[in-house]
């Protein structure tokens, strides 16, 4: 089954198109890339499956609501059920780990503050972060934050969670831990994930389904699962994508 459905979408920012005639599916329990050279619009089409942008034509079904005619209120309930990892982590830096966690259970869910505490404490175990509640950001490392951010973003319990180049900023060994803790929580949570990146090890490692945007015909131009794009390339951008400094 479908998770998220987007039809016939034509983004731009004033008279600049970014990306126009997009259609895609992302089943239920995909890992989900997006992927494109730089400057095709990849985290702004993010920001469309998010809610966060109209798109200027078409329309995103979100868990089977359509954002757009829906009113604001049916798209923050809709994305209550979603969860998103920024690039930076985008951790409250005058907060405690906890705190950031706990966040979300307080403004969204009634549950109790014991409730609260434990499920805080089972979301740090879900990300390898025990016995680091009390933590503040500026004392963690750059792969301890990301991971701080998906604990986060998966406080409430999530059907899809969105991530905006996780990678971006990490060395190789942290890069590659992160990549298979997102494969970790999709198998054991049974959750779908949207991935905007440019990292191959990731998106080769990681993903089941893809598409790519071609930056100069600014629309979709492959889908299929990353390796298999690797293995056939439907053209040559995407050839030159996949296999960049390889001779």
């Amino acid at each position: 089954m479908a998770a998220i459905i987007a039809k016939d979408l034509t983004i731009a920012y004033d008279q600049h198109v970014i990306m126009h005639d997009v259609s895609f599916e992302i089943n239920e329990a995909d890992i989900f890339i997006i992927m494109g050279g730089s400057g095709c619009g990849k985290s702004t089409l993010l920001s469309v499956l998010t809610g966060l942008k109209k798109p200027n034509k078409g329309s995103i079904i979100f868990d089977g609501i359509d954002f757009w005619p829906g009113s604001p209120e049916q798209r923050d309930e809709a994305m209550r059920r979603a969860g998103i990892l920024y690039q930076s982590g985008a951790l409250w830096t005058s907060m405690t780990l906890a705190e950031n966690i706990a966040l979300p259970m307080r403004l969204y869910t009634k549950r109790s503050e014991d409730e609260i505490q434990k499920l805080v404490s089972y979301k740090l175990d879900l990300v390898g972060l025990t016995g680091f509640e009390d933590y503040y950001p500026s004392e963690i490392s750059g792969g301890m934050k990301k991971r701080a951010g998906l604990a986060r973003a998966l406080s409430l319990d999530p059907k899809i969670v969105f991530f905006d180049e996780p990678s971006a900023g990490l060395d190789p060994i942290s890069s590659k831990n992160l990549d298979e803790l997102i494969v970790e929580i999709k198998e054991n949570l049974h959750t779908t994930v949207v991935m905007v990146t440019h990292e191959l090890p990731s998106l080769l490692s990681v993903g089941t389904n893809s598409i790519f945007i071609d930056a100069q015909q600014k629309m979709v131009t492959a889908r299929g699962a990353p390796k298999d794009l690797y293995n056939n390339p439907p053209n040559d951008a995407v050839r030159h994508f996949l296999t960049r400094g390889e001779k």
